[in-house]
């Protein structure tokens, strides 16, 4: 028998509840890969499943945590062992399949990636989702030519998860980031990841009707979206690129297709961390242990325990977690 935050669903109310509970492997959903978890970590994502209304909950009784790390601990599939150390970010896990808020969890083997050199399974999970998406984007900036040395690159929502962990490798790599945030009282925080201007919120959601403005940006990892993009794409450098990772300001862009995309040549790339296949997942989570200072790493970090989940489920919905919860889902 082991522990695991399982969200059950009331028919007749519809209501869900989550509680730490005991449950046995035979509980478990298929998967050629027992691991025995370490770590997981609290995104949007884990709030919305452990939440009132359920969320992106597919099947009840359900165990939340999009991600996890820790040790094989039985596999039917030879390229895992029993004993190496492992991530899992996406497919769907604690959505559609039981995730990492269990002691011990089964999964695909296609869904793994071997743990790189110089990351251990905490550390893993300091970066967790949030962070693998922003090295994601990161790397989509630089594919489509994004260098240090040019104008700031921006990074909206960035006392976020994702935004935490973008300022924190694109300061590293040598760009000037302008952090975005509606919270005056993150400019320590943010300065101390290596942000070299702090850039307030209303600057950038102030409507405004000119199709183009100032090229202020030579590359933007946005995590809002909504009439902050918009706005955004107006002051992008000519041939630059966004990279857009998250709705949290809505779906709609507000913005003539001819300006920027047309009349600057501003691209603008969709991030999706669920479905990336095996060799690009790799290559980021070994740029991530080369490139990620994880001393910028800890100041994002608070801890957490299986217990504590159903109110940080409630906590992260509101926006007020701040960079990364790592949980202990042992202690």
């Amino acid at each position: 028998m082991f522990n695991a935050l399982i969200v059950e669903k009331d028919e007749e109310s519809g209501k869900t509840s989550a509680a730490v509970k005991e449950i046995s492997e035979s509980d478990l959903p298929e998967g050629e890969v027992t691991v025995a978890v370490d770590y997981s970590t609290v995104n949007y994502k884990d709030g919305l499943c452990i939440g009132p209304g359920g969320g992106l909950v597919r099947n009840y009784p359900h165990v939340p945590g999009i991600d996890f790390a820790g040790t094989v601990e039985d596999s039917t599939d030879a390229r895992y062992k029993p004993g190496d150390k492992i991530v899992l970010t996406g497919w769907r896990v604690g959505e559609a399949h039981w995730g990492g808020y269990a002691q011990k969890a089964r999964v695909k083997a296609d869904w793994l990636v071997p743990l790189p050199a110089g990351l251990d399974t905490r550390s893993a999970m300091a970066v967790g989702t949030a962070g693998f998406t922003a090295m994601l984007a990161v790397m989509a900036l630089e594919d489509h030519g994004l260098t240090p040395g040019g104008k700031p690159v921006l990074v909206t929502g960035a006392a976020g998860g994702v935004g935490s962990v973008a300022t924190a490798i694109l300061a590293h790599l040598g760009h000037d980031v302008a952090a975005v945030t509606g919270r005056p009282e993150q400019e320590d925080y943010l300065k101390n990841l290596g942000a070299t201007q702090i850039v307030p919120r209303e600057e950038l959601t102030d409507v405004t009707r000119k199709p183009l403005e100032s090229e202020n940006w030579s590359g933007c990892v946005d995590a809002v979206a909504g009439a902050m993009l918009g706005r955004v794409l107006k002051q992008m450098e000519y041939g630059t690129s966004v990279a857009a990772i998250g709705l949290a300001g809505g779906a709609a862009i507000e913005g003539a297709l001819i300006t920027p995309f047309i009349l600057r040549g501003v691209n603008l790339l969709g991030i999706d961390s669920v479905m990336q296949p095996y060799d690009n997942r790799l290559r980021a989570w070994e740029r991530i242990a080369a490139d990620l200072p994880m001393d910028k790493l800890e100041a994002m970090v608070q801890p957490a325990t299986l217990s504590d989940l159903p109110q940080l489920g409630r906590d992260i919905l509101k926006g007020q977690v701040k960079g990364r919860v790592v949980v202990d889902v042992n202690a």
